[in-house]
């Protein structure tokens, strides 16, 4: 049935309501084990003084959150402070050369921050690479590739490439591979590009200027080289209306964010609580769930954050940079269950729609999600919990293909065709509900632990069945129906504007 049937408006208030009173019960109980934990030794680690005069300490737990903010920050804000102040000098006086500008300061900025060794064998990899993409083969580009990023994460090469760079400090390790990996899935798409072109090559001066673009060097995220060469091989450089007033709202609202967060984490020790399952088991199954839902969240607004940062900044040089990720509550399908857009886009555009096409063929989706998991397995970096998370999340992707597929069969097809439109959106909403559980509970794999996974699991599942399952599905449930009222609201202005542009 299509997005665009509605419910009565005393029905989605009632969701509203029930998913309402469920979040603040939730967090209840979170807050007062976060109030209650705050002076055990077992979270002396991850909780540090905060905010005395409010008596409340601070969740720090994250350690790349909290050098982000704290020890490196004023390199953060310098660095890229004098980017945006170099490009717009270079955008209102040579913007026919803004991208080798951007190149130069760039490479300066990785030097400086690294060391001549690092960009050393960063460049070397770059020169594998395009001497790879100057025989156009894709399957060549892919083996290349996928073995330079193997050099990054698979020991003894991570450590031996590591080795070379000398000096100790504060997010040494994500500086360094963050950049590494970076550049090796950029450089992938140059290759792969490259081979797409019908007429000539693109110089090695093209690769340099897209990979040492200093907003996306180090975080990310990944723009595929083809757009990225489009638009800042851009000369005429004009804003939209209202282009600048939409920059700086975004900017407010990450600021804001990040203010949020910090707030947030004086008083929800959501990171530090799951490390302790001992103290974690005695709480409720509604904080619980609280919990690890909180967790996926954190995550989300973390990548939101620092992804946000870069695409402003992006934006400011006439780039449009990929999107940040869907915030996890408006998500109850695995297909678009993605941190980080950038990457996702180069493993759709790449990997997933190169092998499943139309993703509308078992097999072929079979193939086309091994395969994605399997670059993304690499990407992350191998070791048991991220197969772990892989083997989940690749047969979430497979099991909604498996279930629609079987559902379109003609019996389920013709009673679903009889029945009102607005009783098959609550029978499909009961499905999202509990598509929504398992891409949270394969998530926190990754994200926490598989311990907790495993706790929250068997509490939710087995010790909590039939009143905590139930009721928690259903509140589930009541989220899922707003959040598709929410798309059909939004697939009507859609249609609205199409109309509009029509006439």
């Amino acid at each position: 049935m299509g997005v665009k049937t509605t419910l009565p408006s005393y029905e989605l208030g009632f969701y509203a309501l029930v998913v309402t009173c469920a979040v603040v019960y939730s967090g209840s109980g979170i807050f007062e084990a976060s109030r209650d934990s705050m002076n055990r030794k077992a979270f002396r680690d991850g909780i540090k003084p905060g905010w005395h005069y409010f008596g409340r300490k601070m969740d720090m737990a994250d350690f790349e959150w909290v050098m982000w903010f704290t020890s490196f920050r004023n390199v953060i804000i310098f660095a890229l402070s004098g980017h945006v102040l170099f490009g717009k000098i270079c955008s209102m006086t040579v913007p026919q050369y803004r991208a080798v500008m951007y190149m130069v300061y760039g490479i300066s900025a990785v030097v400086g921050s690294m060391g001549l060794v690092y960009l050393m064998i960063i460049l070397s990899h770059c020169l594998v690479l395009y001497s790879v993409a100057l025989a156009k083969q894709k399957w060549l580009c892919y083996v290349a590739g996928l073995c330079c990023l193997a050099t990054f994460k698979v020991e003894p090469f991570s450590s031996w490439q590591g080795g070379f760079v000398t000096g100790a400090f504060d997010l040494q390790d994500v500086l360094f591979y963050g950049g590494s990996t970076f550049t090796i899935m950029r450089c992938m798409s140059f290759a792969l590009e490259n081979s797409e072109r019908k007429e000539g090559i693109y110089s090695i001066f093209d690769l340099l200027k897209y990979n040492f673009y200093l907003p996306f060097f180090f975080f990310g995220p990944v723009m595929t080289f083809d757009q990225f060469h489009a638009q800042v091989s851009t000369r005429e450089l004009r804003r939209k209306d209202d282009e600048m007033r939409s920059i700086r709202v975004h900017a407010l609202f990450h600021v804001g964010a990040i203010i949020a967060v910090d707030i947030f984490f004086h008083f929800f020790y959501i990171l530090t609580l799951p490390s302790d399952l001992k103290f974690v088991n005695r709480l409720s199954d509604w904080s619980l769930a609280g919990l690890a839902y909180s967790n996926l969240v954190y995550d989300w607004v973390k990548a939101a954050v620092m992804f946000g940062v870069t695409n402003t900044i992006a934006r400011l040089d006439h780039l449009d940079p990929p999107q940040p990720p869907k915030c996890i509550t408006m998500l109850y399908v695995f297909a678009e269950t993605h941190f980080d857009r950038g990457i996702n886009d180069w493993l759709c555009k790449y990997v997933y729609d190169h092998l499943g096409e139309n993703h509308d063929n078992i097999l072929k989706e079979l193939v086309a999600t091994i395969a994605t998991f399997a670059v993304t397995t690499l990407w992350l970096g191998p070791c048991e919990i991220v197969y772990i998370w892989s083997v989940f999340n690749c047969f979430g992707l497979n099991f909604e293909l498996w279930v629609q597929k079987f559902f379109q069969l003609e019996p389920f097809a013709k009673l679903e065709a009889k029945m009102p439109e607005s009783m098959s959106r609550r029978i499909r909403a009961l499905f999202g509900a509990a598509n929504f559980w398992a891409i949270v509970l394969y998530n926190i794999l990754a994200l926490n632990s598989l311990e907790f996974a495993q706790l929250v699991t068997k509490r939710l599942l087995l010790t909590g069945f039939p009143v905590s399952t139930l009721s928690i599905w259903f509140i589930t449930y009541c989220g899922v129906q707003l959040i598709k009222e929410r798309e059909r609201i939004l697939a009507l202005e859609e249609e609205k504007c199409d109309k509009a542009k029509v006439e």
